[in-house]
């Protein structure tokens, strides 16, 4: 084995470490690669439990009058602030401190429900919900998941009501999508009682208005010259905390507080370390999932505000002697807004289920759910923008604000052509096992061998001949669930297509990436959207109604889904890479005035 082969086998192996590679129960997407169909990690649909529901029901009514009465989002983009009376009044109602154990002043209420108050606030201002989830979905959801129970006592109780602000930093100027990459330090005292740290975070959200953030720096690693990632709690009150610059001006989400801040020799507590010393990599991707599907949610809240946008001017806008609603290419983006709407609410609940079961590996889900709604929101304010046409373009409307703050979100959290890349390349590494089984038997036999190969072959031959079942309950979807059984298989036959075709080199592959992605995100979607639509028919029937649920978006988002899953799959073989990438390095290598 060359150096180049032997560290890319090196990288591959800390990925995998990080990304609990270990023994554990086949997830869905996990599943959708080999073949198969997890029915319980998706179906029935996941509900909040009765007792919670009606908590979570009197919660939003009172979310939604106080955010009908004070609440101006105009105005927040307007000043570029988000005034201290609506965090308090958040605070009041619970929002900041949702899911936070009663014990220490929270709500105590599920993902879920967390999601459906997310959604709500998503509806109405991006800046709000942004601020939200800085403070509580990322901010102090590592002292949640990691924090002792001594930091719990100290921190918790001021940040739920949102008397103290939290924050997230980890983002640098070589640390983004790549978080690994922290570049700040932190040395222990001789006397190993403190932590020196020093370095720069920028586009941190709240780091200006936080009285709390959840630092990354770079530890040494005992024993070693190396040095790993590990989490700090720092207050902006430590000697050397140095705020650069308290509000970066940018074109969206202006009402939050972004800013960019330095350390410089600044001695924090080694009480204050938030999980194991080393291990922050670890606490800042598992914050970065719960905030993934609160980003869901709040995207799915803009979506359905886009629909009630679109159904009201197409209904009442004149043109040719026509309401606009009248015109089919019209009629065509109010329907893909409906569809989408219904597919990002369905993804992001049965996301945020798996995180409210405890299942343990649920990555690839939540960077699917990233990726997808935040794609097809844009998708859904560019439709409506063109509904109401040239009014759209003036600030008196409120689209052209949701246009600019819909744009970050393609780009926080992980930006959506990372997230894409590493849902395909996790997806395709358990597939790529059993092949690399076979493989290794066939170049060096062994009796231990002969047998991991002959369970890999046997797994990837049953695989690849067998239609997985989609377990239904309601006839007329039946037809649906048979042909995504058999878009499962054929997804399957592309993957291990595409293993066998590329090998190795598939680690570069980026468009062929994308494609596996893609298909395997719209998957995941349209089963989403199965399992809500059956579980609204069943539960209609139940309940004695006679006429079925308007399902026409959930039908109308299938056929689309399972179109574009077949347009992916087909583009494996007949696209225009090679074209592509020879242009863009044409244009790479030409010098340009």
């Amino acid at each position: 084995m060359n150096k180049l082969d032997a560290e890319r086998q090196k990288e591959i192996q800390q990925a995998e470490e990080l990304l609990f590679a270990g023994p554990q129960a086949l997830g869905f997407t996990k599943g959708l690669f080999q073949g198969h169909f997890v029915s319980d990690w998706v179906m029935p649909y996941p509900r909040i439990p009765a007792a919670q529901q009606g908590e979570l029901d009197d919660t939003l009514t009172e979310l939604r009058k106080f955010l009908d009465e004070h609440l101006d989002p105009a105005e927040i983009d307007r000043n570029a602030d988000i005034p201290r009376s609506v965090i308090d009044g958040l605070g009041r109602v619970g929002v900041l401190g949702m899911t936070a154990p009663k014990e220490y002043g929270g709500r105590g209420f599920s993902q879920m429900a967390n999601c459906k108050v997310l959604e709500e606030i998503g509806r109405r201002c991006a800046s709000t919900s942004v601020f939200v989830n800085a403070h509580h979905s990322i901010g102090i959801r590592a002292l949640l998941l990691f924090g002792t129970h001594e930091q719990k006592q100290k921190w918790l109780p001021k940040l739920v009501t949102g008397e103290q602000l939290g924050s997230f930093a980890l983002t640098e100027k070589e640390a983004g999508s790549d978080a690994a990459n922290v570049q700040m330090q932190a040395r222990p005292t001789e006397d190993g009682s403190h932590f020196i740290l020093n370095g720069e975070k920028r586009y941190i959200t709240n780091a200006t208005i936080a009285h709390e953030l959840t630092v990354m720096a770079r530890t040494p690693v005992p024993g070693s010259n190396k040095t790993a990632i590990t989490a700090f709690l720092v207050t902006p009150d430590m000697p050397g905390f140095e705020m650069l610059e308290e509000r970066m001006p940018k074109m969206g989400i202006r009402g939050t507080a972004t800013g960019r801040f330095a350390l410089r020799d600044v001695r924090v507590p080694k009480e204050n370390i938030l999980g194991p010393l080393g291990k922050g990599l670890k606490v800042a991707l598992t914050v970065l999932d719960f905030g993934r599907t609160t980003f869901g949610a709040c995207c799915t809240g803009a979506a359905k505000t886009c629909l009630e946008l679109a159904i009201k001017h197409a209904n009442t806008r004149k043109q040719f002697n026509k309401t606009l609603g009248n015109f089919h290419l019209v009629k065509k983006k109010v329907a893909r807004i409906a569809a989408d709407a219904y597919a990002m609410d369905a993804m992001t609940t049965v996301t945020a289920s798996l995180i409210d079961r405890g299942l343990e590996d649920y990555m690839l889900e939540t960077a699917m759910l990233k990726v997808f709604t935040t794609e097809r929101l844009w998708e859904c304010i560019n439709d409506v923008f063109q509904i109401y046409g040239g009014s759209a373009y003036f600030v008196d409307l409120p689209l052209e604000r949701m246009l600019r703050d819909a744009r970050i979100n393609q780009i926080g959290e992980g930006a959506n052509e990372v997230l894409t890349s590493f849902i395909a390349l996790v997806g395709m590494r358990g597939p790529g096992m059993e092949f690399k089984e076979i493989y290794d038997t066939m170049i060096k036999p062994s009796r231990d061998g002969m047998s991991k190969a002959w369970a890999a072959g046997k797994s990837r031959i049953g695989a690849t001949i067998r239609v997985p079942d989609v377990p239904v309950q309601s006839e007329q979807l039946r037809g649906h669930a048979r042909q995504l059984g058999r878009l499962i298989r054929r997804f399957n036959f592309a993957v291990n297509r595409a293993l066998i075709t590329y090998r190795e080199p598939i680690l570069d592959m980026q468009l062929v990436q994308e494609r596996i992605a893609n298909a395997a995100m719209d998957l995941f979607a349209s089963t989403c959207v199965l399992s809500r639509q059956d579980t609204e028919i069943q539960f209609a029937r139940r309940n004695g109604d006679t006429a079925a649920p308007d399902h026409a978006a959930a039908d109308l988002f299938l056929r689309q889904s399972f179109r574009r899953i077949r347009g992916f799959l087909a583009g494996l073989t007949d696209n225009d890479d090679k074209s592509v990438l020879a242009t863009a390095d044409s244009c790479l290598a030409t010098p340009r005035s």
